[in-house]
């Protein structure tokens, strides 16, 4: 799939920080891919951080994405720190 802004949003937003939410039906391993963002290039800022939740169609996933490259027109995210894990009881 692609990146859909309307499913982009503002959590909090201080001191030149944002951190967002994103949800989507892709992938993380999609998501966190280089260009991914692209369409969002002109607010996302390096430094930022978004939650993510991933796969919602069939699976869940949830992290953290860290905004570690915007040039103007291309930006990257570093590869999606998990948050969660079993749940035993």
């Amino acid at each position: 799939m692609a990146f859909k802004s309307q499913d982009l949003s503002v959590i909090a937003y201080a001191n030149g920080f944002t951190l967002w939410h994103y949800t989507t039906p892709d992938l993380a391993a999609e998501v966190d891919t280089s260009g991914y963002f692209n369409d969002a290039a002109t607010m996302l800022r390096v430094g930022d951080m978004i939650l993510a939740n991933t796969d919602t169609d069939s699976g869940l996933s949830s992290g953290i994405l860290h905004i570690s490259a915007n040039d103007g027109g291309t930006v990257d995210v570093d590869n999606m720190t998990a948050v969660g894990g079993a749940d035993t009881d």
